[in-house]
């Protein structure tokens, strides 16, 4: 069943405005940046795929997502700038913050 049928309230997108990104599950959050699945899967049904192939977010940090049955070109990429957009903010955050604050 397409997103698009499930109950607005239930949606990914609408209940991370409502509720925060703390109230979605991983394979949600991973819905939310892919936007769109493919053919016969939700992007939330993707989003679980991708993370039982890569063992968990953790796996998926660094992979090679081309290749990926279900993943052209463009959601490698906006997976990667959602990575890189991270990973600048943890650097903002600790050039800013002094991490050592006592010997």
């Amino acid at each position: 069943m397409a997103i698009s049928d499930w109950p607005l309230a239930e949606r990914p997108r609408e209940r991370l405005l409502a509720k925060g990104a703390r109230a979605l599950s991983d394979a949600e959050l991973l819905a939310v940046v892919l936007r769109t699945g493919i053919a016969g899967k939700s992007a939330v049904e993707l989003g679980r795929e991708l993370l039982a192939h890569f063992k968990g977010l953790a796996g998926m940090f660094g992979a090679d997502l081309k290749g990926i049955k279900g993943l052209g070109p463009a959601k490698p990429a906006q997976f990667e700038a959602a990575l890189e957009l991270a990973r600048r903010s943890i650097e903002e955050r600790l050039k800013k913050d002094s991490a050592l604050t006592s010997p």
